[in-house]
């Protein structure tokens, strides 16, 4: 027999998968297991691809060690969905067992290919997190299509070969297109549905590979049989029967047609006995007479044995939360089969593609591989590729999870340079708060520039831009943009002072900063109607971006500039935060000196003052917070139009796990004062959140439910129409909910109910959970495929809502109130858990993330890190951190050290961190707010 050539698959060449050894299935860290003693046997294994592989294992080996193997080469992380199968000695497919010795399996091995395949199809294709996983099962669908086994009628399956033709060979040109069809079998029918395959082809135009390969499994999902294995069967009867099983339980099949289901919550054990199978329900409180024990008649005892172990791989496959222990050998006699399912759940998988993110081995579609990568590229699987600071190898926007993407290039490394400050510059804490006062103040201003001059040159001059709203902006910005210029400047001029860097002759007179901040906050008080006409400027950009498709996407694409670091609606509020932050300064300061101190009387009257005014703005900074955020929200979610009602405010948002019949999926809920939504998230070009369903809080109950349904931290909604059970990440999180919950039903039911728009899109997903995971396909589903590319907007991969999701977690509106209104800035030393010294950056701390700039002058952050899921402690003795005022940044796997000059920076640091780390209770809010808060 002629032995395949030894090359790199389709897939490899694809993806720009290295010759050696990648990622695998095994935890982070850790290589392939080390071989087995024994002589060494080929092993060939096909490809999705269609490609043949071959692999040295010992005779010894287990199947695991060659699986591993196999995701080894592909570089595949998410490997549990996958399994080999091959044709036994009585001509039968079976699973190639992975505890189990190759050869105990596998008796002729020289004869024998196996074939990497799909194992588990999950419901929904955006659980699969890898772009290299949705490709291989594109492959699979592709595969499926072209034997028969994906059956559909002819409108999908031309669709469906739409779009792997634009996959293959890109945009539509007609004479490439045709040819490519005549030379390519993708269905058995290809011939009759030429014209409507390149009908379909004529509409992707400037859609990816990856965009291609997610809408192929957008349509295949909703395919009755999409998935599906056939296994021949008989009923009682004797009708001919199939049955297969999914991720919702067992299914029964007369053909293609599928009649019955039985899903995994109904069914209390599957067993077999010779040639029957058994599949014991549990008792139907509402049906007297109905069947306890379905009995089907198979091929043989074999066959019987082969369906139910594939059974009980995808019931703990989908259901459980980790996998099942084995269980102890009895010493006597045995009973029964020892099978059991090996391998991580989907919910781990899951969880382990979050964690290990940053140790993703980036690849290209199309490889163009060089000789030598040039200065600022990196090699990358073969490739030339290009490397921007904060930017990913890819070139891909950076994962909330592998922020900051700084390099040791281009920084000092300083070690002892703070050491000659202290000994040089003064130590009192009214120093450091004055210097805390200049280091926000250069933010601050920064911050006024994007308004003032990166907006008004990007929108400014546009005639899309109206006249009254130009004025209304500019008019109000500018006046305060250049007060704080010479603002700015005094305070610049005193720390210069204080410090001795200037030809003052009386030292004494300039250690203080009250005068200065109580001069310029009589000044500020003066632009008090600039600061009202700032909210207004607000509202009104808002009502013309939905009047105007061009203005709304001037602000869109003004988003994604760097310079616009956060959403561009907070730079609005930041003159009202500033206000904020100065309070704070003042009252820290009062509180640092006695009473007969020199500069006591005048922070004591700059506190007043700017007391007062925040005290005149309060009422408007909360509602145009609240304003915001559901501006920022309306961003992140698809499927709802009338998000920003009159009267709505928002409360919590964050990730809990939905039970339905699919078993526990992930869903990011949002939490209002009078409806509860849950979505799902999207991998479409822009990584919107999809919203399932609106459940209105009027009239809502709220039960603990972990010993009803045996799930940790989950409780119950009993909504006037639905009910939903839901479980937390961990007890505190539930306490989170529950309390906020709690809150919001007890204001929703003191209003007058439900308004209109509620009632009216409440109930989009009240199907119930045997209807859910039984979609049907429709034309209108495959119509929604065909035009979701058409409007794009832009990704957003690293909004706090994806960061909660990524970091399985929830914030409330306290939280972001806190983290815009506690922002410090200032240069801070950082070092990595494994590098060795330290590296200078000027640091900003706001909405929950921290942003890593070279300098303060720079215009925009090189990088940022998102801070919700880290802790922050002190290093203990065991990580050799031998220097003053340092504090650790960890989650999971991630570590970073920073250094800060002074005890007071320090404290500073770590309390306004803290804020952003650690969530909020509603009790807060309620005295944050006015007596009636919603």
């Amino acid at each position: 027999m002629v032995e395949p050539e030894e090359r790199p698959s389709v897939a490899g060449q694809r993806l720009g998968a290295p010759e050696s050894m990648g990622i695998s299935t095994l935890e982070p860290g850790q290589r392939p297991p080390t071989m087995p003693p024994g002589r060494q046997v080929s092993i060939r294994v096909q490809m999705l691809d269609d490609t043949q592989e071959v692999f040295e294992v010992s005779q010894r080996a287990s199947g695991k060690v060659l699986f591993d193997l196999v995701c080894a080469h592909l570089n595949l992380i998410e490997g549990d969905y996958f399994g080999l199968e091959y044709q036994d000695q009585r001509k039968m497919i079976v699973w190639l067992d992975l505890l189990k010795p190759i050869f105990k399996q596998i008796r002729r091995p020289k004869n024998t290919i196996l074939r990497f395949v799909v194992k588990f199809f999950p419901p929904d294709h955006t659980q699969l997190l890898e772009e290299l996983t949705r490709y291989l099962f594109a492959l699979q669908i592709k595969h499926d299509l072209a034997c028969g086994r994906l059956t559909c009628n002819e409108s999908s399956a031309a669709l469906l070969v739409s779009h792997i033709v634009q996959s293959e060979i890109g945009d539509f040109d007609e004479v490439q297109c045709k040819q490519h069809l005549l030379n390519n079998k993708y269905i058995p029918e290809q011939d009759t549905l030429m014209d409507k395959i390149i009908e379909y082809h004529r509409k992707h135009i400037g859609q990816t590979p990856a965009e291609s390969d997610y809408q192929l499994l957008e349509i295949a999902r909703r395919l009755e049989m999409y998935g599906v294995r056939l296994y021949p069967a008989k009923d009682r009867e004797g009708t001919k029967l199939s049955l297969a099983v999914a991720h919702s339980g067992v299914l029964v099949f007369q053909g293609h047609t599928k009649i019955n289901a039985f899903n995994w919550s109904k069914v209390r054990k599957l067993s077999f006995k010779r040639k029957r199978f058994l599949i014991k329900l549990r008792p139907d409180l509402n049906q007297s007479n109905c069947q306890d024990t379905l009995e089907f008649m198979m091929g043989s005892r074999d066959c019987c044995k082969v369906f139910w172990k594939i059974c009980v791989e995808y019931h703990a496959f989908f259901r459980l939360f980790e996998e099942p222990k084995p269980k102890p050998k009895p010493v006597l006699f045995t009973r029964g089969s020892s099978f059991r399912f090996s391998g991580r759940t989907q919910r781990q998988v899951i969880d382990y593609v979050k964690d290990s993110e940053f140790k993703k081995v980036p690849f290209e579609r199309s490889p163009q591989h060089s000789e030598s990568p040039s200065a600022g590229q990196v090699m990358v699987n073969g490739q030339k590729q290009s490397l921007n600071l904060g930017q990913s190898p890819d070139g891909r926007q950076p994962s909330p999870l592998t922020s900051p993407l700084l390099t040791d290039t281009g920084f000092v490394r300083t070690d002892d340079e703070d050491e000659v400050r202290r000994k040089r510059f003064p130590t009192d804490k009214a120093y450091f708060i004055a210097k805390e006062l200049l280091t926000t103040e250069r933010t601050y201003l920064k911050d006024l520039e994007v308004i003032t001059v990166s907006f008004q040159k990007s929108v400014g001059k546009d005639e899309a831009l109206p006249d009254s709203l130009r004025n209304l902006i500019f008019a109000n910005f500018e006046p305060v943009y250049k007060f704080h210029e010479t603002f700015l400047k005094d305070v610049e001029q005193r720390l210069a002072q204080w410090e001795g860097r200037s030809n003052a002759h009386i030292k004494g007179d300039y250690q203080r900063i009250g005068d200065v901040m109580l001069k310029n906050i009589q000044g500020l008080k003066l632009l008090t109607a600039n600061f009202q006409k700032h909210s207004e400027a607000l509202l009104e950009l808002e009502r013309m971006c939905r009047s105007s498709r061009k203005l709304e996407g001037l602000c869109r694409d003004f988003e994604l500039q760097k310079v616009c670091y956060l959403p561009l609606n907070i730079f609005f509020l930041r003159p009202l935060h500033r206000l904020m932050h100065y309070k704070q300064i003042l009252e820290r300061l009062c509180k640092h000196y006695p009473p007969t101190h020199d500069d006591f009387r005048d922070s004591r009257a700059a506190l007043a003052d700017v007391s007062e005014m925040v005290v005149q703005l309060h009422g408007t900074l909360i509602k145009m917070e609240n304003f915001q955020k559901l501006l920022e929200l309306k961003k992140d979610l698809t499927g709802i139009d009338n998000l920003a009602l009159p009267g709505r405010e928002f409360i919590r948002l964050g990730c809990l796990s939905k039970l339905s019949g699919k078993g526990l999926q992930q869903r990011m809920f949002f939490l209002f004062n009078d409806v509860l939504m849950y979505t799902s998230r999207g991998l479409t070009a822009s990584n919107q959140f999809k919203v399932h369903g609106q459940l209105p809080l009027y009239g809502m109950t709220i039960r603990e439910s972990e010993d009803e349904w045996g799930v940790p931290h989950s409780f119950t909604l009993f909504g006037q129409r639905q009910s939903v059970v839901v479980a937390a990440s961990s007890a505190s999180e539930m306490e989170k909910w529950v309390e906020d919950i709690k809150m919001a039903i007890e204001l929703a039911d003191k209003c007058n109910g439900p308004s209109a728009e509620i009632l009216s899109s409440s109930f989009t997903d009240s199907k119930s959970p045997e209807e859910s995971s039984a979609d049907q396909e429709s034309e209108d589903d495959l119509s929604a495929s065909r035009t979701s590319l058409e409007r794009q907007t832009p990704h957003r991969g690293n909004t706090t809502v994806h960061v909660c999701w990524h970091r399985n977690t929830s914030v409330s509106m306290v939280d972001f109130s806190v983290a815009l209104e506690n922002q410090l800035s200032g240069n801070l030393l950082r070092k990595f858990k494994n590098s060795n010294g330290w590296q200078k950056l000027w640091v900003v701390f706001t909405n929950f993330s921290l942003f890593f700039y070279k300098t303060h002058q720079d215009e925009y952050p090189l990088a940022s890190l998102p801070l919700l899921g880290y802790s922050i402690t002190i290093p203990s003795e065991s990580e050799n951190i031998h220097k003053d005022y340092v504090f650790k940044l960890h989650f999971k796997s991630h570590v970073y050290y920073f250094r800060s000059e002074s005890e007071y920076t320090f404290e500073r640091w770590m309390e306004v961190i803290r804020s952003a780390t650690c969530s909020s209770s509603h009790i807060r809010s309620l005295s944050r707010k006015e007596p009636h808060v919603y």
